[in-house]
């Protein structure tokens, strides 16, 4: 048995199983990177079942399958399925006004403050000390430390 007589009799099983590899692969993403390749697969399985084409047709209905789906409806999907980012426990501190439970001393790695009823290490983001009871504000998070400023009716603007 030639090549060419293998493939016209195997194509679609071929076929039918890139698209379950594509479909598989798209399962385990969920990030819309193969599903067009999946269809464009098994609508070349079908082609290749139902029809005498050669090879170079099937593949050239496979690419054109595929990149028509891609570009048509990738941006309507992403559109449909963009997921907004959700503020992480840490994340919602960002913001946030507390109080300074230990002096904050950069130099040392010092300082220590209360924020939405949780304690804290923190460091000041301009290396400057903050004493104990001073009110701050939080720029940022590093790792377990809060990065802030001191708090005053000026820092809202």
């Amino acid at each position: 048995m030639n090549m060419l007589s293998w493939w016209q009799q195997y194509a679609p099983i071929v076929w039918l199983l890139l698209a379950i590899a594509f479909a598989v692969s798209e399962g385990l993403t969920v990030q819309l990177v193969s599903i067009w390749f999946a269809v464009g697969a098994a609508i070349t399985a079908a082609e290749a079942a139902l029809f005498d084409v050669s090879w170079v047709v099937q593949l050239w209905t496979f690419v054109i399958v595929s990149a028509v789906l891609l570009i048509g409806t990738r941006p309507i999907a992403k559109n449909l399925l963009h997921v907004k980012k959700e503020s992480t426990n840490a994340d919602r501190f960002i913001g946030q006004v507390g109080v300074v439970t230990d002096p904050i001393d950069n130099d040392l790695s010092a300082g220590r403050a209360r924020v939405g009823g949780l304690d804290w290490s923190a460091r000041s983001s301009d290396g400057a000390d903050i004493p104990a009871g001073e009110k701050i504000r939080v720029l940022a998070i590093d790792g377990v430390k809060l990065i802030v400023e001191p708090y005053s009716k000026q820092t809202e603007s």
